[in-house]
């Protein structure tokens, strides 16, 4: 099964292209297969409706340092 592609003009800054080719070199694909690669990650980053495990981490320390304040602050 064919999947049906469109054209993708743009620009981008030399060094983000830069990278993009080192890690086709890399892994020995083509620029156009590295960057279709990495493209639903992008999506799927900036879709999600999820809270990222880092920031409920980084949460609950800020709760365990600030709770002795916010007992003086009710």
């Amino acid at each position: 099964m064919v999947t049906a592609k469109e054209q993708l003009t743009g620009q981008a800054p030399p060094e983000l292209l830069a990278s993009i080719r080192e890690i086709a070199r890399a892994e020995c694909c083509g620029f156009e297969a590295t960057l279709e690669d990495a493209m639903p990650l992008y999506v799927e980053c900036k879709t999600a409706n999820e809270v990222q495990p880092d920031a409920i981490s980084n949460f609950r320390i800020s709760l365990e340092r600030s709770y002795r304040l916010y007992e003086l602050l009710a």
